[in-house]
């Protein structure tokens, strides 16, 4: 879920960038600091927007910096539990399709792409369903449902999400749509 926020820490500004306006100076720093990083609480910092706030500069005697504080607006991004996501498979492998959702890559386990019995085509790099004859490869645009969230780390690619495509009104778009114009025929 994609969320603004509005924050308060103290920024740092170096010497070197005492010509620049503060707020464009603290906005620089603010974003090497701060973007990419994922936190457990609010999820993953996708963009320092607007510095709304500068106080007047602190100097700590040895240090040529200055100390702010500072009211900022960041765009995070956190997976929920049970939330309805779309993406892209950006890659698969013997034992599920990784999608890509946002800014993190989400594991659909091979029990968990289709509500049907599942082989890996390793020559063609893609996923058939036996009894229906789905197909999901590189490429294909989805719908899936997050089941589980491991975060461990700052860093994104370390923590892990799970999701499902099992359940009605979720898989590949063209499944979707095959489903309801099936149900809607009576058929």
């Amino acid at each position: 879920m994609y969320r603004l926020l509005r924050v308060k820490d103290i920024v740092r500004i170096p010497p070197k960038m005492f010509t620049l306006d503060p707020k464009e100076a603290a906005k620089i720093v603010l974003r090497e600091a701060y973007e990419g990083i994922y936190n457990k609480d609010e999820g993953v910092v996708l963009a320092v927007l607007e510095v709304h706030e500068i106080s007047e500069g602190v100097i700590i005697p040895g240090d040529g910096a200055t100390y702010h504080d500072v009211v900022f607006d960041v765009l995070v991004w956190k997976p929920e539990m049970h939330e309805v996501v779309e993406g892209e498979v950006i890659d698969v492998v013997p034992y599920g399709a990784f999608i890509r959702i946002g800014p993190m890559d989400g594991l659909v386990h091979i029990s968990q792409l289709m509500d049907d019995y599942v082989v890996f085509d390793e020559k063609n790099a893609q996923f058939v369903g036996k009894e229906k004859g789905h197909v999901l490869k590189l490429g294909d645009v989805v719908r899936a449902r997050i089941i589980a969230i491991s975060e461990k780390s700052k860093i994104i690619r370390e923590n892990k999400v799970g999701l499902t495509m099992r359940q009605p009104g979720l898989g590949k778009f063209d499944w979707i749509e095959k489903e309801k114009r099936k149900a809607e025929s009576g058929g």
